[in-house]
C-alpha cells in the first residue's frame, strides 16, 4: 500500500510538471503569434546610387592595371575634395543650391488578382509621408492585367501620390496590358521599351460549362437565389441568352468606365481609336500616344542618378508555410492563366 500511495503521488507530481509545461508552451505561442502578426512586414530600402557605383568600382578593379586604379582613386579623391570646397564656399556666401532630388523606385509586378497592390499601398503610404512635391516616384510596372477591383484598387494608389502633386513616373519593360494600362495610365510620364507589350483596352469574362456534360450522365444541378441577376452565367446550370445578354451590358458599362478613366488621364489620346482590344509594341504605342517616351527603366535611372538620390523601397512580408503554399499555387494560376468567373481587364 505504501508502494501505491508513493506511486500515486510520483504520478500526481508528474502530471502537475506537465501541464505547466503544456501551459508555459501555449503562452509562448500565443506570444509569438501575436508578436508574428504586429511584425507581419516591414520596409526595406537601398540606395541604387550607391549600388551602381559599387558596381562600377568592381568592374574597374578587375579591368584596369594597377597604375590606372591608381591614377583613378586619386583622380576621384580630388574631385571629391573640390566638391566639399564649393560646398563649403557656397554655404559662407549663402549661394548653396537646392540638395539634389530625392526619386524613389517601387516594382510592381502584377498577377491576375494584383496581389502586389497589398505591398504597394504599404510603400506608397511610407513616401507620402516623407516625400514633397519636387521628389519623383518611379513605378517599374509590369502585369498582364487581371480582375477588375484588384487593379482598380491598385490604379487608385497610384492617383494617390498624383493627388499629393509628387511627380509619377512608369516605367514599363516588358507588357503593361489591359488592367496594367489601367495603372499605368496615371502616371505624369509614361516610358516603355521598344518591344514591350502596351495596350489591350478591352473587358473580359470567361467561363466553361459543364451543364450538357452532366446531363448527359444523368446528374442534376440545382442553384438556388434571389434577385433576377444574381447569376447570369454559370458554370454548371444551363445558360440562357438573357443571362448571356446581361452579361455583355455589364461588360460593356465596365469598358466605358475604363476608356473614361484613361481619357481623364491622358487628354491628348484618342480613346476610340485604341480602345479596341487590342495591343501594341512600345514603339507603335508611342505613335499611338499611349506612351510617352521610349526607354528601358534601367536607362531612366541611371541618367537620373547625377542629379537625384534614388532609393529603392519595397515592402517584405513574412510568409509562414500557408503563405508559401498559397503564393506557389497563386503562381502557378498565373502560368496558367486559367480565368473562371470574374470579369477581368
Amino acid at each position: 500500500m505504501q508502494f501505491v500511495a508513493e506511486y500515486g503521488l510520483f504520478l500526481a507530481k508528474a502530471v502537475t510538471i506537465v501541464i505547466a509545461v503544456l501551459v508555459l508552451v501555449g503562452a509562448a505561442i500565443a506570444i509569438s503569434s501575436r508578436h508574428r502578426k504586429a511584425e507581419s512586414g516591414h520596409l526595406e530600402v537601398d540606395s541604387l546610387n550607391r549600388k551602381y557605383e559599387e558596381m562600377s568600382e568592381a568592374l574597374a578593379d578587375s579591368l584596369l592595371s594597377k597604375e590606372e586604379l591608381k591614377q583613378k582613386h586619386k583622380q576621384e579623391k580630388k574631385r571629391k575634395k573640390e566638391e566639399q570646397k564649393k560646398h563649403k564656399r557656397e554655404i559662407k556666401e549663402g549661394k548653396t543650391g537646392p540638395d539634389k532630388k530625392r526619386l524613389f523606385v517601387l516594382d510592381f509586378e502584377g498577377d491576375i488578382h494584383a496581389s502586389a497592390v497589398d505591398h504597394l499601398r504599404e510603400e506608397i503610404s511610407a513616401i507620402l509621408m516623407l516625400a514633397v512635391p519636387g521628389d519623383e516616384i518611379v513605378v517599374r510596372l509590369e502585369s498582364g492585367g487581371g480582375v477588375i477591383h484588384g487593379y482598380g484598387l491598385a490604379a487608385s494608389q497610384l492617383q494617390r501620390i498624383r493627388d499629393r502633386d509628387i511627380s509619377l513616373t512608369v516605367a514599363v519593360d516588358k507588357v503593361a496590358a489591359s488592367g496594367g494600362y489601367l495603372m499605368a495610365c496615371v502616371a505624369d510620364k509614361l516610358i516603355a521599351a521598344p518591344f514591350s507589350i502596351i495596350g489591350s483596352i478591352g473587358v473580359l469574362a470567361q467561363i466553361p460549362n459543364f451543364n450538357r456534360l452532366l446531363k448527359k450522365h444523368d446528374v442534376d444541378f440545382e442553384q438556388l437565389y434571389t434577385g433576377e441577376y444574381k447569376r447570369t452565367l454559370t458554370l454548371f446550370g444551363e445558360n440562357t441568352d438573357k443571362g448571356r445578354e446581361k452579361m455583355k451590358q455589364e461588360l460593356e458599362e465596365v469598358h466605358q468606365l475604363f476608356k473614361a478613366f484613361i481619357k481623364r488621364q491622358r487628354t491628348g489620346l484618342d480613346v476610340a481609336k485604341v480602345a479596341t482590344g487590342e495591343h501594341w509594341l512600345g514603339s507603335r504605342a508611342l505613335e499611338l500616344g499611349l506612351v510617352d517616351e521610349l526607354s528601358t527603366s534601367d536607362d531612366y535611372l541611371m541618367a537620373a542618378r547625377e542629379t537625384a538620390n534614388i532609393v529603392e523601397v519595397r515592402f517584405v512580408s513574412k510568409q509562414g508555410l500557408k503563405e508559401k503554399l498559397s503564393s506557389l499555387i497563386s503562381s502557378r494560376r498565373e502560368q496558367l492563366r486559367r480565368i473562371d468567373g470574374p470579369m477581368m481587364m
